[in-house]
């Protein structure tokens, strides 16, 4: 049976969408072709009517989950007055919510570690993502020279995936919020919470005994 360009094109654009979220789950390696079609409701047969290779799929996977990152931070800033923008982008990326979902949210603290031992061709893609990025949250700090903002933006980002990946290590407890805490303060560059260190300064109750 031959199918029209339209059924193509909406096949193709739904296993992009299955494996955008497989691969934020399971990493690049975790998780085979035969999977991702599977979760695409197709035959693994089927796969190089769409894709020359694995590596063209991992490509469109982790573009598609970036440009809707930037695509969800850029809505986000068109809701809020300017002075508040960074601020709002910062509090809504780190959160419990983010940090317990990795399938839904951002491609970096998922993918980068193992992008980075990637072919040319993929880390030069997901580069060029990442810049992207880059010039959008750059483009919500008021009152900076571009090259300034531009700084202040990788900074910012960098912070703000590296607060995500020890959250997601330290599970999602309270050590795992503190950290959550800590990376807004360290984005925005505002002191620690006075409350928040007294709380963590207070005495606690010994561990319960593990259970095996």
């Amino acid at each position: 049976m031959r199918y029209s360009r339209e059924h193509k094109l909406e096949t193709h654009a739904r296993i992009v969408k299955k494996a955008s979220v497989r691969l934020r789950e399971k990493g690049v390696h975790g998780v085979g072709v035969a999977d991702l079609m599977k979760d695409a409701g197709l035959t693994h047969g089927g796969f190089y009517a769409h894709f020359d290779s694995r590596e063209a799929l991992v490509i469109e996977a982790f573009t598609h989950a970036m440009d809707r990152g930037t695509e969800r931070w850029r809505k986000l800033a068109e809701a809020t007055p300017p002075d508040r923008r960074l601020k709002t982008i910062v509090e809504s990326y780190l959160t419990p919510l983010h940090r317990d979902d990795p399938g839904h949210g951002c491609a970096i603290p998922t993918l980068g570690a193992e992008i980075a031992r990637e072919s040319p061709r993929t880390r030069k893609a997901f580069a060029a993502r990442l810049e992207q990025m880059i010039d959008m949250l750059a483009a919500q700090i008021p009152d900076l020279p571009r090259k300034a903002a531009r700084e202040q933006a990788m900074a910012t980002i960098a912070t703000m995936m590296g607060t995500l990946v020890l959250a997601r290590i330290a599970g999602s407890g309270e050590f795992s919020d503190e950290i959550l805490d800590a990376g807004r303060d360290a984005a925005l560059g505002r002191p620690t919470s006075p409350k928040r260190v007294a709380k963590k300064s207070a005495p606690r109750k010994a561990a319960s005994p593990a259970r095996h």
